[in-house]
């Protein structure tokens, strides 16, 4: 008797709550879907209308946060519960769950700055937090950098927005820092104008800005020449490398000595 009613009610809970489940279950993978086709073709759209890159991703991903929220309540009305008291729990939840966030919610409006101002885009050369890297992708929280090394850093939008940025990308064009040293019996002349020519002739050093060679410091050991030539932002790295091997070749072959430290002892005899 009494398995009879618990196989009774088993089948009066199906019949009532059966529908609703599957009806939830059809909705949450509809709506998924959904969101998803809806997500790629606003993403298109702004693409088409040639949107920056990183607020393309930026709206995309919270978009996609708003309309989970949105399916979610959707789910849980569909299975009866009261949706209108489930957002007033949220609602009063929501200044401990943002007490609780307060980083999190820093990293949002950070972000929300970063789209607003623009201080960098996808694809710009950023030092910022003590990480030197191309920035890869701009999301609601957290900001993801390439780092030389082939590294990926995630640094948080809140202090990224809060802190230095130097953007290498956004002048188009790099400065390289260079020094050498001739000897003191050498002539700064001709030696500045060997080094001036191993930059002109190198075909990744740009002419506007022109490249600088001059007389830093007289040093202890070597008359030291400041060597400045500009690049593109890709093309720093190479002109760095190249420019002082060039450099070196042609002082080599001009007769120009690069002198290393040397000291010179005198020994008195004592008798």
């Amino acid at each position: 008797m009494d398995i009879q009613k618990w196989i009774d009610k088993g089948l009066d809970f199906i019949v009532d709550f059966g529908p609703k489940v599957i009806g939830a279950i059809l909705i949450w993978i509809i709506g998924s879907w959904i969101i998803k086709k809806l997500i790629k073709g606003i993403t298109k759209l702004m693409s088409v209308r040639n949107y920056d890159e990183s607020l393309q991703k930026f709206l995309a991903n919270l978009l996609g946060w708003i309309l989970k929220i949105v399916l979610i309540l959707a789910v849980l009305g569909t299975v009866g519960v009261e949706t209108t008291s489930f957002a007033a729990i949220i609602a009063a939840a929501g200044l401990a769950v943002g007490l609780a966030l307060q980083g999190s919610l820093a990293n949002f409006a950070g972000g929300v700055l970063i789209m607003i101002f623009k201080p960098f885009k996808i694809g710009d050369l950023i030092e910022a937090q003590g990480v030197l890297g191309v920035v890869k992708e701009i999301e609601i929280f957290t900001t993801k950098l390439s780092t030389p090394e082939n590294k990926e850093a995630i640094v948080p939008n809140g202090t990224l927005s809060n802190g230095n940025i130097i953007n290498y990308t956004s002048q188009g064009k790099l400065r390289v820092d260079l020094n050498i040293g001739i000897g003191y019996g050498d002539d700064m002349k001709k030696a500045k104008d060997v080094v001036m020519k191993a930059l002109t002739d190198n075909p990744k050093v740009l002419k506007d800005p022109a490249p600088t060679v001059a007389v830093s410091e007289l040093g202890d050991n070597a008359v030291n020449l400041v060597v400045r030539p500009f690049a593109n932002v890709d093309d720093y790295w190479d002109v760095y490398f190249s420019a002082l091997e060039d450099s070196k070749n042609a002082l080599d072959a001009a007769g120009i000595s690069i002198p290393y430290p040397q000291r010179d002892v005198h020994i008195h005899n004592v008798n």
